[in-house]
């Protein structure tokens, strides 16, 4: 790799570091390449992404970003996960790593929030952003419906009762 790639690798990781949300970092040692095709697809279905960056590189381009306590875990063959949702990039990566042993979740960061393995799970646990919009939803939603059927329950009750009416006057 020349300098000019150098250069323009470390700009490109650390436009990755200053845009993303939260940053996972794992070892992905033993893993084959249909298993990492299989993590990207599952990260790009999420909205996140995955790198693979010389750590040295990496480690420059950390520099004067939030994602700056991440610099201790960049040793051996690490794999970056990183994404605008701060829980698309480690959901898929909890669950890539139970299917996949060889996949090592080391740490991350969420913002200058530096994340150990347990703190990447406990981001992993929550509902992503869409599932907040949609029980958002559901709750603005719920009391219209309520008000409409109590609206309309009245109307339905004179309307039994007319027909309750209509029905003995037949029968009689």
């Amino acid at each position: 790799m020349d300098r000019a790639a150098k250069a323009e690798s470390i700009t490109e990781l650390s436009g990755v570091f200053k845009a993303a949300q939260v940053v996972v970092v794992a070892h992905y040692a033993g893993l084959t390449v249909a298993q990492m095709q299989t993590l990207r697809q599952q990260m790009k279905h999420a909205g996140a992404q995955v790198k693979v960056a010389k750590n040295r590189l990496a480690k420059i381009a950390l520099k004067d970003t939030d994602a700056a306590s991440i610099a201790p875990l960049l040793k051996g063959p690490t794999v970056l996960a990183y994404s605008g949702d701060p829980v698309a990039a480690p959901k898929v990566a909890i669950d890539f790593a139970k299917a996949n042993e060889q996949f090592v979740i080391l740490g991350g960061s969420m913002g200058k929030t530096a994340l150990d393995p347990n703190g990447v799970k406990a981001l992993a646990s929550l509902p992503s952003l869409d599932e907040l919009r949609a029980k958002i939803v559901g709750l603005l939603v719920a009391p219209a419906t309520k008000i409409a059927q109590l609206t309309n329950a009245p109307a339905a009750k004179v309307a039994r009762v007319v027909h309750a009416y209509a029905s003995k006057g037949e029968a009689a």
